[in-house]
């Protein structure tokens, strides 16, 4: 007998989820945008790669030039990870971070002096460098590689990869002022004399229940930039595993164990990098005692993490929500360091 699926997913108010979050192609940037072309001029704040390479694509696609500056070594501490970039182009608009807001600017005013030229660069800041007068609040140091891109299609390639949320990589070769493509996945770093940049598709949260619990967990994982799904669970629904990856968290918080076991198994066949329920220690109890039945053995159950969240139990759903997301972002940060 064929049962009947009901798979809904709800997108944001303010668009579809499926599209790139603050999408700017680079001729819909404000209108009342003063830009002084001596001057480096911040277009829109982001750190999300997908923005940074997709700005650099629609201002080179645009006409204008276009470095392209990587974080390629920290000592001491930092505030964004080896890798990160900012876009600069030859008019002074840049978007990026490869610190914490108190460097960009240089380093901006760097590229334009490097598209200038035409030629690639390498600025160190903080710590052992010869700018004695820029300091970093860490106390540490960074070099920046700034690239003048010559091509589009390297980055053009990631941000096709990262929209169908496929993994992608960079491979910069200073020495001959390249940039090429990679796919799959890597570590970012040096190998021998080139820097390998790895991305990853962005982070997605699926929500399962019709719940006020979902609602304003919702509400903070968009806030927190992840891309949310939210799936309508009713009886005999089962949600397309497709939508479940690597990449995605699954967070169960209804208050059915009928509705959710076939969200669960779902998960379960699909390895999402987080898998959490709501319910008490009982409520968990009769979930794992359910899907032992089911055939599930006690290892593969006990990736589900219950009662779900980072602290303990919460009586309103706005904690909820919190423990929730940041459960969820501290997973996410081992399963990177852990690829």
């Amino acid at each position: 007998m064929t049962k009947s699926i009901d798979f809904s997913l709800h997108n944001n108010r303010e668009g579809s989820e499926f599209r790139i979050h603050h999408s700017h192609a680079y001729l819909d940037l404000p209108n009342n945008l003063k830009v002084d072309h001596q001057t480096p001029t911040k277009a829109f704040s982001t750190d999300s790669v997908l923005e940074i390479l997709d700005f650099a694509l629609r201002a080179m696609e645009s006409g204008h030039r276009v470095a392209l500056c990587t974080l390629v070594e920290i000592r001491g501490g930092s505030s964004r990870p080896l890798g990160a970039h900012m876009a600069v182009a030859d008019d002074g608009l840049y978007c990026g971070y490869v610190s914490g807001g108190c460097t960009e600017a240089a380093i901006a005013a760097e590229a334009l002096q490097a598209l200038l030229e035409r030629q690639d660069r390498t600025v160190m800041l903080g710590e052992g460098s010869p700018f004695f007068d820029i300091l970093l609040p860490c106390g540490g140091g960074v070099t920046v590689a700034i690239h003048v891109l010559h091509d589009v299609r390297p980055i053009g390639a990631v941000v096709d990869c990262l929209r169908r949320r496929e993994s992608a990589s960079l491979s910069y070769v200073p020495s001959v002022q390249s940039l090429a493509f990679q796919s799959g996945t890597t570590e970012t770093g040096w190998e021998g004399g080139a820097f390998l940049t790895s991305y990853r598709p962005r982070a997605r949260i699926l929500l399962s229940g019709r719940t006020l619990e979902v609602e304003v967990a919702a509400k903070v994982a968009r806030a927190a930039d992840y891309e949310v799904l939210v799936y309508d669970a009713v009886p005999g629904g089962i949600p397309d595993e497709h939508l479940i990856d690597a990449d995605t968290a699954v967070a169960l918080l209804q208050h059915d164990l009928d509705l959710e076991i076939p969200v669960l198994e779902a998960a379960l066949h699909a390895r999402p990098f987080y898998l959490g329920a709501l319910g008490s220690r009982r409520t968990h109890e009769k979930r794992m005692r359910r899907l032992s039945d089911l055939g599930y053995s006690q290892k593969t159950i006990d990736r589900i993490k219950a009662p779900i969240g980072l602290f303990g139990r919460t009586r309103d759903a706005q904690s909820l929500a919190l423990s929730v997301v940041a459960d969820i972002a501290a997973s996410r940060q081992a399963a990177l360091a852990e690829a």
